[in-house]
């Protein structure tokens, strides 16, 4: 039932996504901005946490968890290090994501050659 759960909650992030983009004139990056917001809304009102316990990993995988691991950690460090850890634990926990794009994008810029 997990699977099925998580599954549902991605097609439904991706549904809202393709219905945004269809009938407004928002662009790919205002949708992908939208979410990211959207995600850090709902951690900051400890909605997504309750999300990721229902819907398992699902909720990891759309571009609203990338919203919710910036607040996240920002939050951790503001509660450790003051309000200074506001401003470094916001990457806390998305540089490991974060460097990988960098250099998967490296790697895939010298191999495939853009279009232009």
């Amino acid at each position: 039932m997990l699977y099925l759960n998580s599954f549902l909650f991605c097609g439904f992030i991706c549904l809202l996504g393709q219905i945004i983009l269809d009938n407004t004139k928002l662009t790919s990056g205002h949708i992908t901005t939208l979410f990211v917001v959207i995600g850090t809304f709902l951690d900051i009102f400890s909605i997504y946490d309750w999300i990721i316990i229902r819907v398992g990993g699902g909720a990891l995988i759309p571009i609203t968890s990338f919203g919710h691991s910036l607040i996240h950690g920002a939050m951790e460090a503001a509660r450790n290090f003051g309000i200074i850890g506001l401003f470094f634990g916001m990457f806390d926990l998305t540089s490991p994501g974060i460097v990988a794009v960098i250099v998967f994008s490296f790697f895939m810029s010298l191999i495939f050659k853009p279009k232009s």
